[in-house]
């Protein structure tokens, strides 16, 4: 019961209910649309699950009939999918709804705006879904088709909008549709998008140029080699509570790159290294001995040899200056210039922005609330179960999405409300705290005949009660009784 009652409460403090009854207002039927539409998000919330298992197992295990005044026709299998048909067509006005109540909720800034993508695969051959397409797969699922999904959010992390792309859709093709859309929906004066290296092109910064739209971006790791003199000895300035992380801001043009540096990084891209050049010594002394003790005499086969190692030990190869095969002997030498520019370069990355002129460490830090859009995913892939997707036509797999946007509208919300108020706990903690609180029936044989069934909400524990009380919530009241009669005339 408690962590449906609090879904459903969420929804609430989003205005969703309302929403979903004036945008269905012309939808009409036995059970109100927006119910269902509740529904498969609060399940999304707290348990996620297919719309066959919400209707043949979920929901007789809630109390959502309760929370939701409705009885089990609310859950109908059928009900559930034409429901999901109902939804897509409304989810431009869901965008423009959310925005709203982000702003006034919680202050969000919607002027900052960052923006990623990920990808979720199908289960089967999806032979009806126009957009399933094998391409790079997020998931380590390259064997499965799939879609690609973008999704823009405020730095707090508060999602504004997202679209679905065909599953071979190149990161880099995507910003500019998706920028038009966003433009078009909340205009663009003031605007400042930040996306990582994946999505940056040339031609897509000079397209927002062109359109006067103002970014902060990531760059390729090649872009770097352009620093190496102040990657020596240039003007870094700490990042006051970051302790290990440097920045210094170089003007070119009518751009400003941001050379970053963190210790923390240059530890662990250095342990990777060191790894991947032990490993690949060792392999290549092994395949010499071999060559040299005549096990190994076809040159063609340990050129397949270094083929593979070249594949398993990707960043370990680069820094070899030669390998040969002479005469069945193989012979190696490191470069120690790229030996030297690596470990130069470890721990670096750059930035790009054509702002106006600021502080190196507030682009540094605008630029890593990236973050939140990876919390997003993470959220989205884990918790709200957007993997993988099932349905076999177009308009349920979009729906699909939408209701996973939903269930992580509620997560989000209330991920900031505990923020606030209580740090330390979780949104899958609170939930899995609150699933302890049940609803359970009470019956008693009534002496005249038929029964008496009395719903009750079980108490709260202690850490329950903290969490409402952090919360600013308080359980409904408890259910009124019900009588159950039998009907003796029909049983005559």
């Amino acid at each position: 019961f408690g962590d449906c009652w609090l879904g459903c409460r969420l929804w609430e403090e989003l205005g969703l209910d309302r929403f979903w009854k004036e945008a269905l207002e012309g939808h009409r039927g036995p059970v109100a649309w927006e119910k269902v539409i509740e529904l498969l998000a609060v399940n999304r919330l707290c348990e996620p699950g297919s719309e066959l298992s919400v209707h043949a197992r979920w929901f007789s295990r809630t109390a959502m009939d309760f929370l939701l005044d409705e009885d089990a026709e609310v859950a109908g299998k059928d009900r559930l999918y034409r429901a999901l048909d109902k939804a897509v067509e409304h989810r431009q006005a869901l965008f423009m709804h959310l925005q709203e109540r982000w702003e006034n909720l919680f202050m969000a800034d919607c002027q900052v705006l960052l923006y990623d993508l990920t990808s979720t695969y199908f289960e089967g051959e999806a032979e009806g879904v126009e957009q399933a397409a094998r391409g790079y797969s997020r998931d380590h699922r390259p064997d499965c088709l799939q879609v690609v999904v973008a999704l823009v959010v405020t730095p707090e992390g508060f999602p504004l909008s997202y679209e679905v792309f065909d599953g071979d859709t190149a990161d880099v093709t995507t910003l500019e549709e998706m920028v038009g859309h966003i433009e078009e929906k909340y205009g663009m004066k003031g605007r400042v998008w930040v996306f990582d290296r994946g999505i940056v092109s040339e031609e897509n910064l000079e397209r927002m140029r062109e359109r006067g739209a103002k970014y902060l971006v990531g760059t390729p790791r090649r872009m770097l080699a352009a620093f190496e003199r102040e990657l020596l000895d240039g003007p870094w300035e700490e990042i006051s509570d970051r302790p290990g992380v440097r920045v210094q801001i170089h003007r070119h043009g009518k751009e400003c790159f941001v050379l970053a540096r963190s210790l923390e990084r240059a530890r662990k891209e250095s342990a990777i290294l060191r790894r991947q050049l032990v490993k690949l010594h060792r392999a290549l002394r092994s395949l010499a001995r071999s060559a040299r003790a005549g096990r190994l005499k076809d040159s063609g086969k340990i050129h397949r040899r270094l083929g593979r190692l070249e594949e398993r030990y990707p960043q370990g190869w680069q820094m070899l200056a030669q390998v040969e095969v002479r005469s069945n002997r193989l012979v190696w030498a490191w470069d120690k210039s790229r030996l030297r520019g690596a470990k130069l370069k470890q721990g670096a990355y750059l930035l790009r922005t054509n702002l106006d002129p600021m502080e190196p460490e507030a682009l540094w830090r605008q630029y890593v609330q990236l973050t939140e859009v990876e919390g997003a995913f993470r959220a989205l892939k884990s918790e709200l179960g957007i993997r993988p997707i099932w349905h076999r036509i177009q308009r349920r797999v979009e729906a699909h999405i939408l209701v996973a946007f939903l269930g992580y509208c509620l997560w989000v919300c209330l991920k900031t409300k505990l923020k606030s108020v209580a740090a330390s706990i979780t949104p899958k903690r609170a939930l899995e705290s609150l699933r302890g609180i049940l609803m359970v029936e009470v019956w008693f044989d009534l002496r005249e005949g038929g029964q008496l069934c009395m719903p009750r909400i079980t108490q709260p524990e202690n850490e329950q009660l903290l969490l409402l009380h952090h919360l600013g919530w308080s359980l409904p009241e408890q259910p009124p009784p019900k009588i159950y009669r039998k009907d003796i005339e029909a049983a005559l």
